[in-house]
């Protein structure tokens, strides 16, 4: 399994947990098994091979950051959907968006563009071309305004990144 449909099954977990009372831990417990990819396997293609361990953790490390900031991220998604409020957004959009904001903002490692990229393809097979365009752009913005300012102020300080080592 590639990291494009770890991605893909984060949003979908991330996008169930709204609905759910569960927490992130407990439906990652009960989603991320074989009895549950094989019931779905027949109606999403991403469900065809159960995630190995690296996949798994990743998936987790998505769905458990999205669940812990969500608030965060709706606010930054208000703030960039002009003269739109969130609860407007259509959810599998509003999952989408969490997904891209959290690896920006928490996941160095993942490029900023790679982030927006996959965002946009996964939102081409649930969304509208319109909805498409307006993640891209949201999502675009937020990178212009916010990620690298937010990536400067969590960055160590070069004497402290000295010493650590």
């Amino acid at each position: 399994m590639i990291r494009n449909v770890a991605r893909e099954i984060a949003m979908h977990l991330s996008y169930e947990l709204s609905f759910t009372g569960l927490s992130a831990g407990e439906l990652l417990d009960q989603r991320l098994s074989g009895q549950h990819f094989d019931a779905l396997s027949a109606e999403y293609e991403v469900y065809g091979e159960l995630p190995g361990p690296s996949q798994r953790a990743y998936i987790r490390k998505l769905v458990t950051g999205i669940a812990a900031h969500g608030y965060e991220l709706d606010q930054y998604i208000e703030k960039y959907a002009k003269g739109w409020r969130f609860e407007r957004i259509p959810l599998v959009a509003g999952a989408i968006m969490r997904l891209a904001m959290y690896e920006i903002l928490y996941m160095p490692e993942i490029p900023n563009g790679a982030a927006i990229n996959e965002a946009v393809e996964i939102a081409k097979k649930y969304e509208s071309p319109d909805v498409v365009r307006f993640i891209n752009g949201i999502l675009g913005t937020f990178v212009r305004d916010e990620a690298s300012a937010s990536y400067v102020a969590k960055a160590p300080a070069p004497e402290a990144a000295a010493e650590a080592e």
